[in-house]
């Protein structure tokens, strides 16, 4: 008779050749995880459905504008001048001030004014040349000529003329005040009436 312990040591013996016998189970390589290659994004064109904007016009005044505070004029001498320069075109206007630079044309002005001679060489009442203000008005008149040629304004009048006083900031530590003036001046196109169109209206409205 076999001992007892025989059968435990037969079964160890079994189980390790069933281990051996056993199929291997197969390795699993672990594989990277693949790299995503990023390509870059392309620029996207935008294509606008809609036309293209027509360019916005400019938008054309009828009249030239000139507005100065505080000019260093005297405001009699404006007032003056704007007398002087009023209901005329901007190129006779700059002409006749260039005379006064020159002494052949006065500017007229009132209040205890001797009498001056003019172009004719005859006196022809009361005035003065006044050059300082002289220089000064004839730089307004050609940025009031530019703004009228901005404008397409074709033969511009000075319709509007204005000065009024300004004001006076004192000098030399509050002894005498300075001269100042607010000038405005305005042109405008000059419209040249047909007399034939006028005499052909007053003939229909008397027939």
């Amino acid at each position: 008779m076999k001992n007892n312990m025989e059968k435990p040591v037969e079964n160890l013996e079994q189980k390790k050749q069933e281990i051996v016998n056993a199929p291997k189970k197969q390795e699993v390589h672990k594989t990277q995880p693949e790299k995503k290659i990023i390509e870059p994004k392309k620029e996207q064109t935008i294509t606008d459905s809609k036309k293209p904007e027509t360019p916005t016009k400019k938008i054309m005044k009828d009249e030239a504008v000139v507005n100065i505070k505080n000019a260093p004029v005297s405001t009699k001498y404006s007032m003056a001048f704007c007398k002087f320069i009023k209901n005329k075109q901007i190129e006779k206007a700059i002409n006749e001030l260039e005379q006064v630079l020159v002494y052949k044309k006065a500017i007229p002005m009132k209040g205890g004014v001797g009498h001056k001679k003019s172009a004719g060489g005859y006196a022809s009442g009361s005035g003065k040349y006044p050059q300082d203000a002289t220089k000064y008005f004839i730089g307004l008149l050609k940025s009031l000529s530019s703004n009228a040629a901005a404008n397409e304004l074709k033969n511009p009048v000075i319709v509007e003329a204005f000065a009024n006083i300004g004001q006076k900031p004192r000098a030399r530590f509050g002894k005498w005040k300075r001269k100042r003036t607010h000038l405005r001046l305005v042109a405008r196109e000059l419209k040249i009436k047909n007399k034939e169109k006028i005499k052909n209206k007053k003939q229909g409205e008397k027939n």
